[in-house]
């Protein structure tokens, strides 16, 4: 039991950092990402002498949390609530802008429903293809490309929206 224990805590020390970026990145919440984390280890330590067996622990940890993620932003009571204030758009010399430009695209990623943002940041943040991805998210490869191309195309509308309203 004590190695079980060991080789986890090993295991979560190298990933959990990976596992709450891609939680954040699909709830857009840094609090909620860090419960469904939890959750996703939890559940990850309960089944973990079959998961070391199968092998790739990433894998299935990643897929609980981005289930999790996508699940729990169906409920009602989970969904954002967007906000109006803006931040002032950096100028070209400011080494902030690159800061700028990242809330920015996490503010849009906001703007995506569950399944867009689910496809978009595994397609395009975690690099993985189109069938890892409908394995991951249990759908079809079909339907991981067309969610995955309306939330870039969303993304960039409201990124281009957002500019052209900013005054310069």
């Amino acid at each position: 039991m004590a190695e079980r224990d060991r080789e986890f805590a090993e295991f979560v020390e190298e990933t959990s950092t990976a596992l709450r970026r891609t939680a954040f990145l699909v709830v857009g919440d840094r609090h909620r990402a860090d419960d469904i984390v939890q959750d996703a280890l939890y559940k990850l330590y309960l089944a973990w002498p079959k998961v070391r067996r199968v092998g790739n622990p990433f894998a299935y940890a990643r897929r609980v949390v981005v289930n999790a993620a996508y699940d729990g932003g169906r409920r009602p009571w989970r969904r954002e609530v967007a906000i109006a204030e803006l931040p002032d758009r950096a100028g070209p010399d400011d080494f902030t802008a690159g800061h700028a430009e990242r809330d920015e695209v996490l503010e849009a990623l906001r703007s995506l429903g569950p399944r867009q943002r689910a496809c978009v940041v595994l397609r395009y943040y975690e690099d993985l293809s189109v069938e890892q991805t409908a394995e991951i998210l249990g759908c079809s490869t079909g339907t991981v490309k067309s969610q995955a191309a309306r939330g870039l195309d969303t993304l960039r509308r409201t990124i281009d929206q957002r500019r052209a309203s900013q005054p310069l």
